[in-house]
């Protein structure tokens, strides 16, 4: 986590001797930004209080006080949104799954963890692509059958360098779902496909909630170690 324009606006503040609107709309940007968990707001907070101590001795005790409370609030404020559970069911046909599929890509930032038997829909390719192109780490597990299906895109997606395994069993990997940034987590019936957009019942889920989140990790985890692996 790099904290450098975070400790800019606490000095920046602290030289004014207020926290201002402005600064604590910038602030709030930042820390959003950074998409701290637990362990790093508590880094957060920690530099807020060592900044402060190091004003101590500037006898604005009170006024410090009164900062850091702010800052602090700040932070938290933050984190509340972020841990709020969050859910949504949209369902298919009709362009309500392929259209959020695309959003959440598109707002990746850092790592997405995809887990689906085949991919056909341009759309969602693309999404990918994009995604891949500016630096997100995307990762993908597929089923080895459905490869060579006409319009299929897996081979398309590991050509362009994003690392995929597939499941090379006599079975089917079947799973339909992703994670983006280790926070938000997808998963439903809906295939990734022109098809289920177009004319299937399918329904797709999109949830914020800890417990799920791991859970479907250590289940994309296992399969990446065990495909990629053979």
């Amino acid at each position: 986590m790099d904290t450098r324009e975070f400790d800019e606006i606490l000095q920046r503040t602290l030289d004014d001797g207020a926290l201002s609107r402005s600064e604590e709309r910038a602030l709030r940007w930042v820390i959003r930004d950074l998409e701290p968990d637990a362990r790093e707001r508590a880094v957060l907070r920690s530099r807020a209080f060592a900044a402060a101590d190091l004003r101590i001795g500037s006898g604005n005790g009170p006024g410090l006080l009164e900062w850091l409370h702010k800052i602090v609030n700040v932070i938290e404020a933050r984190a509340e949104k972020q841990d709020t559970f969050e859910a949504a069911a949209l369902f298919s046909p009709g362009e309500a799954c392929p259209r959020r599929i695309v959003e959440l890509f598109d707002g990746a930032r850092a790592r997405v963890d995809v887990c689906v038997f085949t991919i056909t829909d341009d759309r969602i390719t693309g999404a990918i692509l994009r995604a891949h192109e500016r630096g997100v780490n995307v990762r993908l597990v597929s089923d080895n059958d459905k490869t060579d299906d006409l319009g299929s895109d897996v081979n398309r997606l590991a050509a362009s360098g994003i690392p995929c395994v597939l499941d090379a069993t006599s079975s089917h990997m079947h799973h339909k779902f992703a994670v983006f940034d280790s926070r938000t987590l997808l998963f439903g019936s809906y295939n990734w496909t022109r098809s289920a957009a177009q004319d299937n019942e399918e329904d797709l889920v999109v949830v914020r909630e800890r417990g799920l989140v791991s859970s479907f990790l250590a289940e994309f985890e296992r399969l990446w170690e065990r495909y990629g692996n053979r």
